[in-house]
């Protein structure tokens, strides 16, 4: 007679397929949570729900770790990561970004390689970033992703930008600049095109001909650019580029193509205009630069830039004095020294209040110029890194207007320092130049007779005036100051080696070139600047991390 009951072999086989089962089972349901938490994070992101979006990935990582698939493990690690890359946590993102590193084929990834370089870059270590976006670069490549890959070049390029290697920092934009073009990207492109002509002004590397290649590139692709904001800028930031090579009639054209693209756009058209004036003035127009001049300074101060509308001033003041319109000029000037007092650019103050002071001794007003350097040795002592010439100088000049400003039986037939203030529009002034000026307008005299007389008497009093002027502003000094570097549009005798003629504006965070004019310049790094280049605002620096939707 067979039993009922089963044996106890078929018991335990039982249990463990139900067991197994339900092992399956959940294992799905975590697969299944992994997957919606993820989803979950990604919207939390795009919504700017940050701290939704670490909570997601991180529990989507705890879950991972209960599934027991180093695969999945991996995903979750490199998701949540990238997350903290993203919303500013560079050092938490790499220690996660590691983990996701120890899969065999962790290096093949180039998602994984582009963040562990934003992650380096965010923390400051540019070479290790640069070596790691060009192995994703050569990923990206391999996987015929061209978009992605001039991505990676743009970002390498930019820190060895901010490490100052420039050759590599060129060799990085031409790359991504194919790159982009292989992809059908134009605007990027021409970005990364411009970018490279930019970064060759920088380097000893390239000769005019590479940079204008550079830039003939960049701009043969303007054509095919639909968005009217990114193409202004490309014409802006080329215009810039061109005014550094000193190739003023070219950025003439380049600013003018801008005007258009830029209309619908106040603050990007400020600069386009400022920038304009500033080449128009380098290339002797001055009539038509005085229309760009007062409608940059009318839209800066509608925009509320009160040192660019002062920088504008300046420019229309320079423009007026070549034209012969001394008023206007001192209206301007005195426009522009508001401007900068409102900004407390006290070294712009210096150098306006010595060109209003120059306006006013050609209109015969002493007293009034008399004002204007007493004024610039007080705003000079609140200036850093500005060398004694520059007070001696002043005080030079002080002296000899206070000397003219005394009674005429007190001055001397030739009063020292006192030379022209303009020069001629194309011709460059020397500091050799100005110190034989004054030494001939000193030496009227003999050496054993300067000391005697009226002449002597008047020149005592003079200088004592302005010392005690000179002592009275140098209270509110705390250091001796070296190496005063000249804003461009200030034209007085002690700039250096170059007038300055007009300044040109930039939008770049530490522009620097030394071309006559002022422009308004924008882009990353560029070293060299037309003394105050502002430029259009540049393509998006900082790229988001990247991440991993499906498991």
């Amino acid at each position: 007679m067979a039993s009922d009951e089963s044996p106890p072999c078929d018991d335990k086989v039982k249990v463990r397929r139900r067991r197994r089962k339900q092992e399956v089972r959940r294992k799905e349901a975590l697969a299944v949570d992994i997957e919606e938490l993820t989803s979950a994070g990604h919207r939390a992101l795009q919504e700017g729900r940050t701290r939704d979006a670490l909570s997601c990935f991180d529990k989507a990582l705890n879950a991972a770790g209960q599934v027991q698939d180093s695969r999945v493990l991996r995903a979750c690690s490199f998701n949540l990561g990238a997350a903290y890359v993203h919303v500013g946590h560079p050092k938490e993102g790499l220690d996660f970004l590691r983990q996701a590193q120890r899969g065999p084929k962790a290096d093949r990834l180039p998602d994984l390689q582009f963040n562990l370089a934003l992650a380096h870059n965010a923390l400051g270590q540019r070479r290790e970033a640069a070596a790691y976006f060009l192995q994703a670069a050569q990923l990206y490549r391999s996987q015929g992703d061209g978009g992605s890959e001039g991505d990676a070049c743009m970002e390498m390029s930019r820190c060895y930008s901010t490490v100052q290697d420039w050759s590599l920092a060129v060799q990085g934009f031409l790359r991504a600049a194919e790159s982009y073009r292989v992809a059908a990207m134009l605007d990027s492109a021409a970005t990364a095109f411009k970018e490279a002509g930019s970064h060759m002004i920088q380097s000893d590397q390239f000769s005019h001909d590479d940079i204008n290649s550079a830039l003939i590139e960049c701009l043969s692709l303007t054509d095919r650019i639909a968005e009217p904001r990114i193409l202004g800028e490309l014409y802006l930031s080329v215009g810039v580029s061109y005014c550094q090579m000193r190739c003023f009639q070219e950025a003439v054209q380049c600013f003018q193509l801008a005007l258009g693209p830029t209309a619908q756009h106040p603050p990007l058209l400020a600069k386009v205009l400022h920038n304009l004036g500033a080449a128009l003035n380098s290339v002797g127009r001055f009539t038509p630069a005085v229309g760009y001049h007062r409608l940059a300074a009318g839209l800066y101060g509608s925009l509320g830039c009160r040192g660019d509308q002062a920088r504008c001033f300046s420019n229309l003041a320079f423009a007026c004095i070549q034209l012969g319109d001394e008023e206007e000029a001192a209206e301007s000037f005195i426009h522009a020294l508001q401007g900068f007092r409102d900004v407390e650019d006290h070294l712009a103050q210096v150098q306006v209040c010595e060109s209003l002071a120059e306006c006013y001794l050609k209109q015969r007003k002493q007293q009034k110029a008399v004002q204007l350097y007493k004024q610039a040795l007080t705003a000079l002592s609140h200036c850093q890194d500005t060398s004694g010439s520059v007070r001696d100088h002043l005080v030079e000049r002080l002296t000899a207007v206070l000397q003219q400003s005394l009674p005429a039986s007190l001055q001397r037939p030739h009063l020292s320092g006192l030379h022209p203030y303009i020069p001629p529009v194309r011709q460059q002034i020397r500091k050799s130049d100005i110190t034989q000026n004054r030494g001939r307008a000193s030496n009227q005299q003999p050496d054993d007779q300067r000391g005697e007389g009226q002449g002597s008497e008047q020149q005592a009093t003079g200088r004592q005036e302005a010392a005690e002027h000179c002592g009275s502003a140098e209270g509110g000094a705390t250091e001796t100051h070296e190496n005063m570097s000249v804003v461009p549009g200030m034209h007085s005798s002690y700039q250096s080696d170059q007038l300055q003629r007009s300044e040109l504006c930039s939008d770049r965070e530490n522009p620097h070139t030394d071309s006559e004019t002022s422009l308004v310049l924008n882009t990353e790094t560029p070293p060299t600047r037309p003394d105050d280049i502002r430029e259009a605002t540049p393509p998006v620096t900082s790229w988001r991390s990247r991440f991993c939707s499906l498991m």
